[in-house]
């Protein structure tokens, strides 16, 4: 079963989750801070880290930038702010889900599912398994992403978003299409949140030496071929 390290400080929420996921046959990993969280996270290899957002020390947004310069693990924040710039900010360090507490416990092992059911791994046997458009290639069953030759390290909603944009070059994905794609679950996501998913990717794109996204106002986006 998948291992999904969760980061708090409160030691009862801790416990909490632990027993949420290990009643649904989770392994967990646990950290009390930022450091721990890093650390363990060289360790334990997980393949998801619920991360508080409000901890002493290093929080978890410094953890998040940090975990994001060497790996694409997918990332849950947990935090007590509710307001949307809270949520945008998240999702812009490299978050693929945000919940706020007071959490229901089932509610979060339903969203650590739908996060995990976004990897290429799990899409059925017809699904393309490789992607190429122009300089952009995408290999879904090793979940790499390149832009002529140079690795895109991309979230798993990144990639899911990407993803659908390339199977379809030239033509205009609404950001309820891209909801689709990036988000099992079907539940609301809010245009911003989707917009600072691409902004994440075109950021990368660009740094990689492409900018082949274009937003057609109005409407939504599309990958030019």
């Amino acid at each position: 079963m998948p291992k999904i390290l969760v980061v708090d400080d409160d030691p009862h929420i801790r416990d909490l989750i632990r027993f949420a996921l290990r009643k649904e046959g989770f392994e967990v990993a646990e950290a009390k801070d930022g450091q721990a969280a890093l650390d363990m996270h060289k360790r334990a290899q997980p393949d998801l880290v619920i991360l508080d957002i409000l901890m002493p020390e290093l929080d978890g947004t410094e953890v998040c930038r940090r975990l994001r310069k060497e790996a694409a693990t997918p990332i849950i924040f947990l935090s007590s702010k509710d307001e949307e710039l809270d949520r945008i900010v998240g999702l812009e360090l490299g978050g693929d889900d945000y919940v706020t507490k007071p959490f229901s416990p089932r509610e979060l092992v339903a969203r650590v599912k739908a996060v995990l059911r976004r990897r290429p791994a799990d899409l059925p046997p017809e699904a393309p398994r490789r992607i190429r458009t122009g300089a952009l290639s995408l290999d879904l069953d090793a979940f790499t992403a390149q832009w002529d030759g140079a690795p895109l390290t991309l979230t798993v909603t990144e990639f899911g978003i990407l993803r659908a944009l390339a199977m379809h070059p030239g033509r205009v994905l609404t950001r309820d299409n891209l909801m689709d794609a990036a988000y099992d679950d079907r539940r609301f996501v809010s245009d911003r949140t989707i917009d600072s998913h691409v902004r994440r990717i075109r950021a990368k794109l660009r740094a990689a030496g492409g900018n082949p996204l274009e937003t057609i106002h109005g409407l939504g986006y599309k990958l030019n071929p």
